[in-house]
């Protein structure tokens, strides 16, 4: 994996200053993305189905719990880019979360391919989100960097959990 350069950490925190604004939109867009990208992750979120709510008759567009977690995703994703060169490695809100997110990506069965489709969505929704004079294969880069050093950490966590199971 390549490391996360002086000048990548500078992409990144540039643009992510231009977005925290719009988090919420942004995260929503990202997911929107992945939904339209691969459909069948939808079912890996129980809030989007059934489940005796009206949560399958609101589009995901307005779903609150939705719109919440993308948020949340975002951010997070976002936070630990911007993070990345003074923690030396890939974390969420404390050491704890990391294994909260590996935990449940390997409860939920995530796989490789999962981390694909977001890794492009959440390229394109950035993309998106900043100038268009702004992106280039070194914003591009630095964001895809930071991103396989956060899917690192948690594939990581993932494994720990592998073990814990058998």
């Amino acid at each position: 994996m390549s490391s996360f350069t002086e000048e990548q950490e500078a992409l990144v925190l540039k643009s992510w200053g231009l977005m925290k604004k719009d988090a919420g939109d942004l995260g929503l867009k990202l997911f929107l993305r992945i939904f339209e990208i691969a459909p069948s992750v939808k079912k890996l979120f129980s809030f989007l189905s059934g489940g005796g709510g009206d949560a399958g008759e609101v589009p995901l567009s307005q779903n609150p719990k939705l719109k919440a977690h993308a948020k949340t995703v975002f951010v997070m994703t976002c936070q630990a880019a911007v993070e990345l060169r003074k923690a030396g490695k890939a974390v969420g809100r404390g050491e704890s979360s990391l294994k909260k997110l590996g935990a449940t990506h390997f409860k939920y069965g995530i796989t490789d391919a999962h981390f694909e489709v977001t890794r492009y969505a959440l390229l394109e929704t950035i993309k998106e989100a900043v100038p268009e004079e702004m992106w280039n294969e070194e914003m591009k880069d630095a964001w895809g960097v930071a991103y396989d050093h956060l899917v690192a950490a948690i594939k990581s966590e993932m494994h720990d959990n592998e073990f814990k199971e058998t």
